[in-house]
């Protein structure tokens, strides 16, 4: 590191940073308000926290989450305020916002901001950004990715002090109007299952439990969850979940043994929950209840012990790892497990209930689309599971896998009982999407979360902000590739005009005939669509598209990378298991980096940059580890038997950069604040 600890044992506010004024809150309009338009003054007396967001990224849902205790805890004095400024086209749709806002509980005013004019003016590059601006209306702080819920705290808590002594902190009531509520069977449905006697069961994400329907998709027989956030155990009425997401039933066999029927990917409580359907006992299998920190040095939990690092290769009793979002669950024969998709940390896990273990199966946890054996392939939010058939309908080995952030249709190949191969099908990248049908090799999905498997082989896709289904027909051998390495097909729209698509199962009728049932769920129902006996669909063409966001002008040459990084007040870089931060560069295209590609300590990397290309993007991931700081005791000595609470900061941005003459790029020095 060329920083020491020393100088980064002080965390930077506005009495050590130069007074910069908060930019205006610019937008199209505002969310839970209300109606009314907030502006700083408004504000002003307030301490804020701007949280820049869009709601397709799993980090900025973590985010969410982790502010929700700050913001009940000291609304008297915080205002926080989300700036969504979207990624995807769906996402600058205003109706498909305020779903958003209702589906993730948001308790704050949101500026809608789709065209990233405060996004610019903050000098925001990463979703999700935090930037808190104190009650005089200046910047003190800002803050890019998660794992920042305690240094935000402390931040208030200086503020506070500061700012009542000063006489300029102001209490009361904030601009947050609550909307009114909604009811229905179903709220924001998420993925569903169909068990044995024909009913069908539910993750009724908004409803924060599962519901049992009858076959017509729309009478309820009976709910598993209490209804109310949470993580507990017990029948159908003490339960509770947290956003559940993917449901898979367990294998016939496995049913006694295991003691429960159906696994579920409870998302937001970081855990997999057993459910028995005879009396709709609910089991939590897998999981602490607390989120996996991605390089953090405490994710193995035992009772009573230390928290220990997660080693990857490593098999470990479920009950004490922690996960990261499970999105959904599938059984797979070969591997004899459960796969895992854990959209939190872009990676794909193994469960096996019978024999109690848990481990990384695919995924180096950095965020992009990288194919290859399991252990350096890359997701992206992978968010949609189902076992791959062959073209006569029986299974061929292999799972489907929607991975969202990459708008892309993956293979996930066992290669033994303890290893994958991952193919790409459908997808460009983190910023490619669009509607487009034709050769898999250059069709184009929007933020996929669901899969399923028709009679023929061919797979459907729930091509959820697109509001379609899209089928994929693999052409030659199951697993065959072409001679760019990916499964060769062809796309077609099944459907269009649904509303948040995010599952669908694939029923037979007797007569033959195939019918999907959709999880609608920003419909809140389920929509039965009838297929033509063909299977086939329409070719359409909506055009591809790319995530716009302002490119940073750079010189061809030497280009200094800086990723500042400041504990919070009362904690230190934690370097008890080696170097507390970590760096990684790429770029796409990989000829963009001529210097300065690759992995490191330092946050600070000297990158030289090819003038002979014209554009790309600089893809960077940095993460800092830091602790408490221990009390010392009467004799000078840290108190003994006191643990410090270790805290992960962490962040993947993907710059968008134009090459440019020295006199027009915006200096020799590209400056990504972690925290500072």
């Amino acid at each position: 590191m060329t920083q020491s600890t020393t100088s980064l044992s002080t965390f930077k506010t506005g009495a050590d940073l130069p007074r910069v004024r908060a930019s205006e809150l610019v937008g199209r309009g505002w969310l839970n308000t209300g109606g009314k338009a907030v502006t700083l003054a408004d504000l002003r007396g307030k301490i804020v926290v701007l949280d820049f967001w869009t709601f397709c990224c799993i980090n900025c849902l973590h985010v969410l989450d982790e502010l929700r205790e700050l913001e009940e805890a000291h609304r008297d004095v915080l205002v926080i305020v989300g700036v969504h400024s979207p990624k995807f086209e769906h996402e600058a749709d205003p109706d498909a916002l305020r779903a958003a806002v209702e589906r993730y509980d948001v308790r704050h005013p949101v500026l809608d901001d789709p065209d990233l004019v405060t996004w610019g003016a903050y000098t925001a590059r990463a979703w999700p950004t935090l930037v808190v601006v104190d009650p005089e209306g200046y910047v003190v702080a800002q803050m890019a990715g998660e794992g920042h819920a305690s240094a935000v705290a402390a931040l208030v808590e200086q503020l506070v002090v500061e700012h009542e002594v000063k006489g300029t902190l102001h209490r009361g009531d904030g601009p947050y109007v609550a909307p009114e509520p909604t009811s229905g069977t179903l709220r924001f449905p998420a993925k569903a299952v169909e068990l044995p006697g024909g009913t069908l069961l539910v993750a009724d994400a908004g409803h924060h439990s599962l519901a049992e329907l009858a076959a017509d998709g729309e009478t309820l027989v009976r709910r598993i969850g209490s209804g109310e956030r949470g993580l507990v155990d017990g029948g159908p009425d003490e339960a509770r979940f947290s956003e559940p997401n993917g449901l898979t039933l367990v294998p016939a066999e496995l049913r006694e043994r295991l003691g429960y029927d159906v696994l579920v990917a409870d998302t937001v409580n970081h855990v997999l929950r057993g459910v028995r359907l005879a009396d709709g006992a609910v089991t939590t299998v897998a999981g602490t209840g607390e989120q996996f920190m991605v390089g953090g040095q405490e994710n193995v939990v035992v009772p009573g012990e230390q928290p220990t690092a997660f080693q990857a290769g490593d098999e470990y009793p479920p009950l004490q790892v922690r996960l990261s979002s499970p999105w959904d669950v599938a059984w797979s024969p070969e591997l004899a497990a459960f796969v895992v998709a854990m959209a939190g940390n872009h990676t794909l896990w193994a469960f096996d209930g019978e024999q109690a273990s848990l481990r990384l199966l695919a995924g180096t946890m950095n965020e992009g689309l990288e194919d290859g054996d399991g252990a350096g392939a890359w997701f992206a939010q992978p968010s949609g599971l189902v076992p791959s058939v062959g073209p006569d309908g029986t299974p061929d080995g292999a799972l489907w896998l929607a991975d969202s952030e990459t708008s892309a249709l993956r293979r996930v190949t066992p290669t033994g009982t303890d290893d994958v191969e991952l193919t790409t099908a459908v997808g460009q990248g983190l910023f490619d999407f669009g509607h487009r049908d034709g050769d898999a090799a250059q069709a184009l999905l929007q933020h996929p979360l669901g899969v399923a498997t028709l009679p023929d082989g061919s797979v459907v896709v729930a091509d959820t902000y697109n509001g379609a289904l899209r089928r994929f027909a693999p052409t030659g051998e199951p697993g065959a590739v072409d001679a760019e390495g990916r499964v060769a097909g062809e796309v077609t729209t099944l459907a269009t005009g649904l509303a948040e698509p995010s599952d669908v199962l694939v029923q037979v009728t007797d007569d033959g005939g195939v019918h999907l049932l959709v999880v609608e769920s920003a419909a809140h129902r389920l929509t039965r669509v009838a297929l033509p006996a063909t299977l086939a669909g329409e070719v359409l063409d909506g055009g591809a598209r790319r995530t716009q966001r302002p490119a940073t002008p750079v010189a061809g040459g030497a280009l200094r990378l800086e990723v500042p990084f400041v504990p919070a007040p009362g904690q230190k870089l934690d370097e008890r298991w080696g170097p507390a931060t970590s760096l990684q560069v790429s770029a796409t295209p990989p000829e963009l980096l001529l210097e300065g590609a690759g992995g490191g300590t330092d946050l600070v990397r000297e990158l030289v940059i090819n003038p002979e290309v014209a554009e790309g993007v600089l893809h960077v991931t940095a993460k800092a580890a830091s602790c408490d700081i221990v009390p010392l005791g009467p004799d000078g000595e840290p108190l003994p038997d006191v643990f410090p609470a270790c805290h992960l900061a962490q962040q993947d941005w993907g710059v968008p950069v134009t090459v440019v003459p020295a006199e027009d790029a915006d200096g020799p020095a590209l400056t990504l604040p972690l925290r500072g």
